[in-house]
């Protein structure tokens, strides 16, 4: 069993193109670049992370709130007097079924809301992260003009060798889309 039956170890375009890509960042790029490169992805990466602890935290604090809300209206709901009988204007009488059994917070309820608002908070949060720490990367790189334009350059580069790859695989008949 080689380790190209498990897809997470497959060879695949992504994998040339990391290499082009890093081939760039070393190549076209200096010291305080690559620094300022890895810098900014550290930003990205803090930012999202953050976000997304912030946002599991809140949607589980909210989700408590929200069950903890619904278990106090149960019990108003259950302590307070309902009627047991429905009189028509013809003196016919009704009773009324019971709904206190139905209306019960149940833990399937409690795991779906948590579950929910957990799921919720994570994706808004880490989301809410991404763009902050998209955009804090992005001015600490544009901070330096110099950095910014030497950048630039390596990522044009970078493109015109990928296009050409792909250019060179299209004409060769090769696979392109790997699925």
């Amino acid at each position: 069993m080689s380790a190209e039956s498990l897809a997470a170890f497959r060879r695949t375009q992504s994998h040339e193109l990391a290499d082009l890509a890093e081939q760039h960042i070393q190549h076209d790029l200096t010291e305080t670049d690559r620094n300022a490169l890895k810098s900014a992805a550290s930003t990205v990466s803090t930012s999202t992370m953050l976000g997304t602890l912030i946002g599991l935290s809140l949607g589980a604090y909210l989700a408590y709130k929200v069950r903890s809300n619904r278990a106090r209206m149960f019990q108003a709901f259950r302590a307070s007097e309902k009627p047991t009988h429905v009189r028509f204007a013809s003196g016919r009488e009704e009773a009324i079924p019971d709904i206190t059994p139905l209306l019960k917070p149940t833990t399937f309820g409690d795991f779906a809301t948590y579950s929910f608002f957990a799921a919720g908070g994570i994706l808004l949060g880490g989301e809410l992260g991404l763009l902050t720490g998209s955009v804090l990367a992005r001015r600490s790189i544009m901070g330096d003009p110099d950095t910014s334009k030497r950048i630039e350059e390596a990522f044009r580069k970078f493109r015109v060798d990928m296009l050409k790859k792909q250019v060179e695989q299209l004409e060769g008949g090769k696979r392109v889309l790997d699925f």
